[in-house]
């Protein structure tokens, strides 16, 4: 399914897509981006440069970073990737840390309107929430593909760091080979530590 401009054309402008990535992995931080451009552009890339736009699930990683450098590279898109830290996530949840990524890097673009992927967003309340918006709206599907490509990475910084964990393989999620190294090595300092199976990590290698 093609994304489309009909949710931005109902706002009006000047509008954003919002959207995050990186909620389930057990390290590294929670990336969101902001993406604005003004309506008309908005018309012209649709059918131009941003027509292969869409939710970043949808993209294979060569893609995924290809139209990566092409939002980032247009004239008159205005856009912002922000995060918050393992230490936030831990400290304040996931969910509100999600949150605090988002209204930083909708703060950084500071567009008039909003369009959110998913549930309401409680620090950006005159937002517009938009279950599955990132396969629907083309301001979204690109704020999904900056926050996705920036969030690799920084898992491939995290593989530098931290070697041994398989951060560029896995980019932090759950899987049986990182939750091997985790029962191997023991939580990095780049580990959500409120996370189950961080903490039963620790809790193991401490006893």
């Amino acid at each position: 399914m093609a994304v489309t401009l009909e949710l931005e054309r109902e706002t009006g402008d000047s509008v954003m897509g919002i959207d995050e990535a990186g909620r389930g992995p057990l390290a590294g931080g929670v990336y969101a981006a902001a993406v604005s451009v003004p309506l008309a552009l908005a018309e012209e890339l649709l059918a131009g440069a941003w027509r292969e736009v869409n939710d970043s699930k949808r993209l294979s990683g060569r893609r995924r970073e290809r139209l990566a450098e092409a939002i980032k590279s247009t004239p008159g898109c205005r856009w912002a990737v922000a995060s918050a830290s393992p230490k936030e996530i831990d400290e304040l949840n996931i969910l509100n840390a999600t949150h605090l990524a988002m209204k930083r890097a909708a703060d950084a673009v500071g567009a008039e309107h909003a369009l959110v992927d998913g549930l309401p967003v409680k620090t950006l309340p005159g937002a517009r929430s938009v279950v599955k918006g990132d396969a629907k709206s083309l301001l979204i599907a690109a704020a999904s593909i900056l926050a996705k490509t920036s969030r690799d990475a920084d898992c491939l910084r995290l593989e530098r760091l931290y070697p041994g964990y398989g951060f560029a393989k896995h980019k932090g999620y759950p899987t049986a080979a990182h939750l091997a190294a985790l029962a191997r090595l023991g939580p990095c300092p780049e580990h959500r530590m409120s996370f189950g199976p961080v903490a039963a990590a620790a809790a193991s290698g401490s006893s």
